[in-house]
């Protein structure tokens, strides 16, 4: 089994975007960038929306090829190497993209390791991800999508990094009537950032966490 692992970003008062979807008063510090790179070095497939594969294929390609233009290099040249691992990784990695709007020409640079899937057949092709082997079938951003995913019972495990910032208003992390049953697995806090990491197992099964 290949678990469907979502990690995101969220506010204090439980929020991934403010307005509009703004997500520049989310806390992006080097402990969010540690945790996306150890998320994808667990993944098989990535699997996203239009909206955050767009954003993606708009900005990574660009960092693989330089990691200055990144613009936490610009403020930490150490971090250089992380960002490009990352740059990296999203290219190579098999994605998975769900969409009705969504055409190969948007693809660009990451055409040929590109899926779209209808929205109609989303379930099916998660489920059979999720059944298959591989790694994890990872979800980064994509909120519409696994708040869809979650209440069908096809994700596995969440890792939410909470900020310590309120944004008031703006795109909540949780839609309204989707009820889930989570297990805290783990806290976590990196030296140096006031995010907090809550890792959770959707359900009540006590399968091990991902590594």
């Amino acid at each position: 089994m290949s678990p469907v692992v979502v990690s995101t970003l969220v506010s204090l008062d439980g929020y991934v975007a403010g307005p509009g979807g703004d997500i520049s008063g989310l806390p992006m510090d080097a402990s969010f960038d540690a945790l996306n790179l150890e998320r994808l070095r667990a993944a098989g497939t990535l699997l996203m929306g239009a909206t955050t594969y767009r954003g993606m294929v708009g900005y990574w390609p660009a960092v693989a090829a330089d990691p200055t233009v990144s613009p936490a290099v610009a403020l930490d040249p150490s971090a250089a190497d992380l960002h490009r691992e990352t740059a990296q990784r999203n290219a190579a990695l098999p994605k998975v993209v769900v969409s009705d709007s969504l055409t190969p020409a948007d693809t660009g640079p990451w055409a040929d390791t590109t899926t779209i899937v209808r929205r109609a057949d989303a379930h099916a092709a998660v489920a059979a991800l999720r059944a298959g082997a591989g790694g994890d079938v990872l979800v980064f951003g994509s909120r519409t999508l696994w708040g869809d995913l979650l209440a069908a019972g096809l994700v596995d495990e969440l890792f939410l990094l909470v900020g310590p910032v309120v944004l008031g208003a703006g795109l909540r992390a949780f839609p309204d009537g989707v009820p889930a049953h989570l297990r805290l697995r783990d806290t976590a806090r990196r030296p140096g950032s006031d995010n907090v990491l809550l890792s959770y197992a959707v359900g009540t099964g006590d399968a091990e966490p991902s590594s």
